[in-house]
């Protein structure tokens, strides 16, 4: 099984090697404020099973010990690695996959820091297309 997947202005690109380790919602302050949105899908790899095919992603630091990743032309963040936490791991933003769905989520993780209408946000009427 190979994923493939890239960035929103096609600069950056990257192979997945075999399945995910794992693939969760994350609901950390971190990841709304990185992604301008109330949760995060990732999918949880070996670092050997990553191949940037296209471009070279810019790296912002958060810590000694962790970093994202993201295009430098258009935003798109890609990747978050910690050396403490997932250590030889990187966690993919399964929504920059090519086919997101090959990646559906199972857990749902840092709900002690979820904002509290997205615990019941699928009870919120939904419109096909915007109007």
């Amino acid at each position: 099984m190979t994923l493939t997947g890239g960035c929103h202005c096609g600069a950056v690109r990257y192979e997945l090697s075999g399945p995910p380790n794992d693939v969760a919602l994350c609901h950390c302050v971190d990841c709304r404020r990185n992604a301008g949105a109330p949760v995060m899908a990732w999918a949880g790899y070996g670092e050997d099973k990553l191949t940037i095919t296209k471009g070279d992603p810019k790296t912002f630091r958060l810590s000694p010990v962790s970093h994202r990743s993201f295009c430098a032309d258009c935003g798109t963040g890609l990747f978050y690695r910690n050396s403490d936490m997932l250590p030889g791991a990187v966690e993919v933003q399964s929504a920059t996959l090519d086919d997101p769905e090959a990646a559906a989520p199972s857990l749902q993780i840092q709900v002690a820091e979820r904002l509290s209408w997205m615990k019941t946000a699928h009870e919120i009427p939904e419109i096909d297309r915007f109007p």
